[in-house]
């Protein structure tokens, strides 16, 4: 992986329409954007097509990219992401249904690439997390980590939506006390 101010380097060659930046900066960030894609899709297919519009906008946007906002490859996973989502909000019937234990993988273990970068706050939050009741802990890594609606929510924890959203409170109101914040 380039250092954050390569890939920044890369975004600003790519901004002015370097195809062989924007090649170097692909092959940097691929594997990083599509692990991304895929934990929220759990579908190949999706991920792949979600990757490849990824990479549309990131050669489209390159240009409004502030380094002073955000890191080259926090902007861009939340394109990837951000896009992931939608594609979960438009199919509900994909994404974590699909796999019985998914939730539990997810919950439980990151993959092994976001493991070496994982931070200490990071490792921090998952802690909080995992001091949630099994329930609350599926609610908000549904919520918050695979973007679930609210009515999404409901449907499965067969509970009303203003519940839902009670539940989601009190479970960051949990997580942020753990944190001390």
């Amino acid at each position: 992986m380039l250092t954050p101010p390569e890939l920044v380097w890369l975004i600003a060659a790519v901004a002015k329409g370097d195809e062989e930046a924007f090649e170097r900066l692909y092959a940097a960030t691929r594997a990083k954007l599509y692990g991304v894609v895929l934990r929220i899709l759990r579908r190949q297919d999706l991920a792949e097509d979600v990757i490849q519009d990824t990479y549309v906008r990131i050669w489209n946007g390159a240009g409004q990219f502030d380094p002073a906002r955000a890191s080259p490859i926090t902007w861009m996973a939340s394109i990837a992401r951000n896009r992931a989502i939608d594609i979960v909000r438009r199919k509900g019937e994909i994404a974590i249904e699909e796999e019985q234990g998914a939730l539990e993988v997810a919950a439980e273990t990151p993959d092994p690439l976001a493991r070496r970068d994982m931070t200490e706050e990071l490792k921090r939050l998952l802690e909080c997390i995992g001091r949630l009741q099994p329930d609350r802990q599926r609610l908000v890594l549904l919520a918050y980590y695979n973007g679930w609606s609210r009515e999404q929510l409901a449907a499965k924890f067969e509970a009303p939506v203003n519940t839902i959203k009670t539940w989601l409170r009190r479970s960051l109101l949990d997580i942020r006390e753990c944190l001390g914040l």
